[in-house]
């Protein structure tokens, strides 16, 4: 009976933590440059003698879906939108480099130029900050350029480059944190052919309706195996009441 219980029970988890995953996707559904989070559950058996007494279900995100998303103009000089599998370099709480497809990007009072979700957006040596007052654009290679507007006649400058980066060949996963990273704190490799095209965003990847069908699925799952373990409780208290009458 503890078999089917614990078999139960750990697929029950296995369900919570799927509709978690499913939660967070549908929340992001409208986040620029959102990757979807893909979740898998694998059967975990004890080998040896005895033969195996029970399979545990073991779920957790395995990655993100790097399909990429619509990509809508803005109009806005500073929002960017990455072309090809590219991702930007974004300087992470703990100092370490996050990658993210992330482009609505602004200027702080304190001239940092950072994204949407307040993570300065990384350069060429560090995070790139921007003149006072300045009017900033973003060039097809990332390069922000400068421009004074008490002199309209003078030409842009070039004040930092936007680290763009390339996935391929390299392992990334997707942190709990839902951000893009290198396992062991390692950096990706900068993609010189990178492009972006500013005054646009992508969007997040996050089809709603597929990810209200993965909720509902995960929610009868979980219930399934809640019957499961009410039906247990049923045939141990059955089995009770026999033993009580012999």
């Amino acid at each position: 009976m503890d078999r089917l219980i614990y078999t139960a029970l750990s697929g029950m988890n296995a369900a919570m933590d799927n509709q978690r995953a499913t939660a967070n996707n549908l929340a992001n559904a409208s986040t620029p440059g959102f990757r979807g989070e893909i979740f898998a559950v694998t059967p975990a058996t004890v080998r040896g003698e005895p033969p195996e007494a029970r399979a545990i279900a073991r779920g957790f995100v395995r990655g993100a879906d790097m399909v990429g998303g619509k990509v809508t103009a803005t109009g806005k000089p500073l929002d960017i939108a990455v072309e090809g599998t590219a991702l930007i370099a974004f300087q992470a709480p703990d100092g370490g480099e996050i990658y993210s497809r992330r482009g609505d990007l602004r200027v702080t009072a304190t001239g940092v130029l950072e994204n949407g979700e307040r993570l300065p957006v990384m350069g060429e040596g560090g995070p790139i900050t921007v003149p006072a007052g300045a009017r900033i654009s973003i060039a097809a290679d990332g390069t922000v350029l400068a421009a004074d507007p008490a002199n309209p006649d003078a030409a842009a400058e070039p004040i930092g480059r936007i680290k763009l980066v390339s996935p391929e060949g390299s392992q990334v996963v997707k942190g709990i944190d839902s951000f893009l990273k290198v396992p062991g704190g390692g950096v990706l490799p900068p993609d010189p052919t990178a492009r972006v095209t500013s005054g646009a965003l992508e969007q997040s990847n996050v089809d709603t309706a597929e990810t209200l069908v993965a909720m509902i699925d995960a929610q009868r799952a979980f219930e399934q195996r809640a019957k499961i373990i009410s039906t247990a409780g049923e045939l141990d208290e059955a089995g009770s009441r026999l033993m009580s009458l012999s």
